[in-house]
């Protein structure tokens, strides 16, 4: 079992410093070309353009070569609709002669590629910031890898933390009506509502919506707290609208909800997310030294005003896949003849101390790793950052229940879970 260790993340600052200009000469192979997929226009811009960031520190870390090749990038600009990912795709392998593929960043667009790896079974797709849980529980593909746990995994803890902290047990929820904001929602309503939680409204909006306006005047007032499951540009539209309706009610972040893509953005928008519970793969404030140096390499590496105050999720999504690409890479010396099974079984056997906690692969390829509930605070200076309560370690992806008992639940959806059925057995 390969394993890449801690050393590596804590030595990050430095090694962005002055590692690469000491290494010896690159031996004459041919170089590495990988594709990045990674969504560039639509509600999440700002988002792809972070996961940019988070790559680029990961492949600085390693002076852009492994085994003795040069590492070349090729980027194929998505948009977030899975047609527009699977073209991109289609391009970086049939066109740019890409090695392998870093992407997509949307869940819709996972699925797609999921798909798409079927038909080139001799080329690899390491998933970048991608979520939906489909993607690797329903038929997976055996050359498709994800090294972050998924939207459904997000939600552990965060119901649970809501009812028996915050006292709120009932709710009305607004989400984005496509993959992964059916999944995110689906991992933090089983929680809640095994603790006891009801669902009275659910609100479902179609991803790049523009106007909430009637969203906000549907929403019940007598409830104790509304579940975002909202990002991007889609979240900041939202929390403005709310505002200048003037309403005011307590808030549950879904995982993209409280990033640092919404908590940096300018306006008073964000302000109304202060003291919102939130859960999912990162948290700004995770005390672990490797995180920490992980922050410190993200701040140093780009200019402030070119970067968020802390890594977003999407940064640090593409920044593990970029370290488990490498460390396979490394384990079969750059090798990615017969088809690449070498370089596929290398990243299978992966055991990969990342920035978050260890992070291991079950047998679908789909990551068994921490996740975090925090809370948005408030800095001195004005400046929002998630809080860390509570850490959840080695969560996999049916949140503990029985294969058998969380497929009766059925696919992530408007209407599943069902809340009462949860409650009587919770």
């Amino acid at each position: 079992m390969i394993r890449l260790t801690r050393r590596h993340l804590l030595a990050a600052p430095a090694v962005l410093a002055g590692a690469a200009a000491a290494r010896s000469p690159l031996a004459q192979a041919a170089p590495l070309k990988i594709g990045v997929l990674v969504t560039l226009d639509g509600p999440f811009a700002a988002s792809g353009q972070d996961g940019l960031r988070g790559l680029e520190l990961a492949l600085r870390a390693a002076g852009h070569s492994v085994a003795g090749r040069r590492i070349e990038t090729v980027v194929g600009p998505t948009d977030a609709r899975p047609d527009v990912a699977l073209r991109q795709a289609r391009k970086l392998i049939e066109q740019d002669r890409v090695d392998f593929i870093i992407g997509p960043l949307s869940g819709s667009e996972g699925i797609a590629l999921r798909d798409y790896a079927k038909t080139i079974p001799d080329r690899t797709i390491i998933n970048g910031s991608s979520a939906a849980l489909e993607t690797t529980f329903i038929d997976p593909a055996p050359n498709f890898f994800r090294f972050i746990t998924h939207g459904l995994q997000w939600g552990a803890g965060l119901g649970e933390y809501v009812v028996r902290s915050k006292g709120w047990r009932r709710i009305a929820t607004v989400a984005a009506d496509y993959s992964f904001g059916h999944t995110n929602f689906m991992g933090f309503a089983i929680d809640f509502c095994r603790a006891g939680g009801d669902i009275v409204r659910r609100f479902w909006v179609p991803l790049g919506q523009a106007d909430f306006g009637s969203v906000v005047a549907q929403l019940p007032d007598d409830v104790d707290a509304i579940y975002l499951g909202l990002g991007g540009s889609d979240a900041i539209n939202f929390l403005n609208q709310y505002l200048q309706a003037g309403a005011r009610m307590n808030f549950i972040g879904g995982s993209a909800m409280a990033d640092q893509t919404i908590l940096s953005s300018r306006g008073r928008a964000r302000e109304a997310l202060i003291g919102t519970p939130t859960s999912g793969m990162i948290s700004d404030e995770n005390p672990d030294p490797a995180w920490q140096g992980f922050v410190r390499a993200y701040r140093e590496g780009f200019p402030e005003g070119q970067r968020f105050a802390s890594p977003s999720f999407f940064a640090t999504s593409y920044f593990i896949a970029a370290r488990a690409a490498l460390a396979a890479l490394d384990a079969v010396r750059g090798d990615l003849s017969d088809g690449q099974r070498a370089f596929q079984r290398a990243l299978a056997s992966l055991v990969l101390d990342t920035p978050l906690g260890a992070i291991r692969l079950d047998e679908n390829r789909q990551a068994i790793g921490p996740v975090f509930v925090s809370e948005v605070t408030q800095r001195a200076d004005g400046a929002l950052y998630n809080r860390m309560v509570r850490r959840i370690d080695d969560v996999n992806q049916t949140l503990g229940l029985p294969i058998e008992e969380f497929r009766a639940l059925g696919l992530p959806g408007r209407d599943t879970p069902n809340c009462a059925r949860l409650r009587r057995s919770g």
